[in-house]
């Protein structure tokens, strides 16, 4: 049986305030393309379907054509919820759909009712779909202590205990696959991940998932293997300059009952092509090497001993669709590198206050006209609060 693991959609999210719903449409295809292409039974997306609780309209209505169209080219589809994605709402609907080949997990009391799929070449798949676990809510009801090591483990006591109870009833060998929506520990993450760490319980270790033959983990944006059997396929799409360089796509896996499962990565032809550059501003200017970043979404960050006039306009003369702009001076003293509250904590005078305001700001030391400016300024407010 062959299965297109993908998920952290984030249906909805903006990109630095750049729209992302052609670019997401555009690889929701792709995941359509692939279906036919490689005739994938079911599609597994582990969580994050949405970007929000409540999503826009039109975000609704992109959902609901990506899954008519994936399962118009041959797959059913298991869905779980993630920590973005309302689970009720998601859920809506799932008895409904399920009998359409769409079937929704986000209620923790399905984590051990599992979609039975005869396998063609003999035997049984049965998938379980782990919705994400919020320790305080779920923990009463799995009978855990509050914390994702506890709920996840206890979540995966009931999947073993009826995978156990199916494999005496079921013929012929048994294959497990399990969705999950958490950070399992060793696994790579960015920064646009919304953090799940409580008192730094936030992880789960590999091997919770012991007895499943292929984990399909959500929650990272980097597609990676914890494991052989435990993977996450990252999201489709960058949603932070820390996935510049990421290879998006999702794994495509065969497992058949009683073997090994085999993943191959699938890349995205479609979504954002992102930049980080630093140097100078004219080293940036000047630099023929970058020229293939025009037109890319940028992260720059600038190392001028001084912050240069109009920066954001200069640097989008060469890179229109610079979106960060940051300054590191190369070479900055180590007073500069102190956080600008340490700065003012040890000012000793409103003035001083001022320029250390005016440094951390500007990133260059007070000029003298400057400093003249800034001192008749302090001295004009005391002498309006002096007593007459």
């Amino acid at each position: 049986m062959r299965f297109l693991h993908t998920s952290d959609w984030h249906l909805g999210r903006s990109f630095h305030g750049q729209g992302t719903l052609e670019v997401q449409r555009a690889v929701l295809d792709e995941l359509t393309g692939w279906v036919r292409e490689h005739r994938v039974d079911v599609v597994l997306v582990a969580g994050d379907v949405y970007d929000q609780a409540q999503p826009r309209a039109e975000v609704v209505e992109l959902l609901g054509r990506a899954l008519a169209d994936l399962r118009a080219a041959g797959a059913r589809l298991v869905l779980t919820s993630g920590n973005h994605d309302s689970a009720a709402r998601l859920g809506f609907g799932g008895p409904l759909l399920e009998p359409g080949g769409v079937h929704l997990r986000t209620r923790v009391e399905d984590v051990d009712r599992p979609v039975v799929l005869p396998d063609p070449a003999g035997g049984t798949v049965l998938v379980y779909g782990v919705p994400y676990l919020e320790p305080r809510a779920v923990a009463g009801a799995l009978d855990a202590e509050p914390d994702h090591p506890s709920v996840t483990a206890a979540a995966l006591d009931r999947v073993r205990a009826d995978a156990a109870r199916r494999r005496t009833e079921l013929p012929g060998p048994v294959a497990v696959v399990v969705l999950a929506h958490t950070f399992a520990s060793g696994a790579a993450e960015s920064d646009s991940e919304r953090d799940l760490n409580v008192g730094g319980l936030g992880t789960v270790p590999p091997s919770v998932f012991a007895g499943a033959d292929y984990t399909a983990l959500g929650h990272l944006h980097r597609r990676q293997a914890v494991t052989d059997t435990v993977r996450y396929s990252g999201s489709p799409v960058a949603y932070s300059f820390s996935e510049a360089g990421h290879a998006k796509g999702a794994w495509l896996v065969d497992l058949e009952p009683g073997a090994a499962p085999e993943a191959r990565a699938l890349d995205h032809r479609h979504g954002h092509r992102l930049a980080r550059l630093r140097g100078t501003l004219a080293e940036l200017l000047a630099d023929p090497a970058l020229a293939v970043h025009e037109d890319a979404l940028c992260q720059v960050v600038l190392n001028d001993e001084h912050r240069p006039p109009h920066p954001m306009d200069t640097v989008r003369s060469r890179f229109p669709r610079t979106l960060e702009l940051r300054f590191e001076p190369a070479g900055a003293p180590p007073e500069r590198d102190r956080s600008y509250a340490a700065r003012v904590a040890r000012a000793e005078s409103p003035l001083e206050v001022c320029s250390a305001f005016y440094e951390h700001v500007r990133r260059r030391p007070v000029a003298d006209d400057e400093a003249r400016v800034l001192g008749s300024a302090v001295e004009s407010v005391r002498a309006g609060e002096a007593p007459a």
